[in-house]
């Protein structure tokens, strides 16, 4: 799956149903880019689109249980992978890390009042 793909799933876990517009926005890409990512995404069944329930006219795209669920594995392969390799740190470097994580979390929330994925 493309760094794009993946992003896009994570945006619509992170954030819900959303405009072939926004996730383009959103992820950088042109809007017929989109719409073919979308496309190939909704074969794979990871999304579906949906009417919006306030303007008939607007259609949304939704993760699927299926996209669901492979957000949520891939995620934690991600948390096994640093698991892993904050075992073989020092302890220096680990309370290196630990010292870090306010302003890392601080950077995690100005990314989301951003609006925008990691890409950027």
């Amino acid at each position: 799956m493309s760094l794009t793909s993946a992003a896009t799933l994570a945006t619509l876990d992170r954030t819900g149903p959303r405009r072939i517009t926004d996730l383009a926005a959103v992820e950088g890409v042109t809007q017929p880019a989109m719409t073919a990512l979308v496309r190939v995404l909704e074969e794979s069944g990871l999304v579906e689109r949906r009417s919006d329930a306030s303007d008939k006219r607007v259609t949304l795209v939704c993760l699927t249980e299926a996209g669901a669920s492979y957000v949520r594995t891939r995620r934690l392969a991600g948390v096994h992978a640093f698991e892993r390799l904050i075992g073989e740190l020092t302890g220096d470097e680990v309370e290196a890390l630990v010292a870090a994580l306010p302003a890392l979390k601080h950077l995690a929330e100005l990314e989301s009042q951003d609006g925008h994925g990691a890409k950027q």
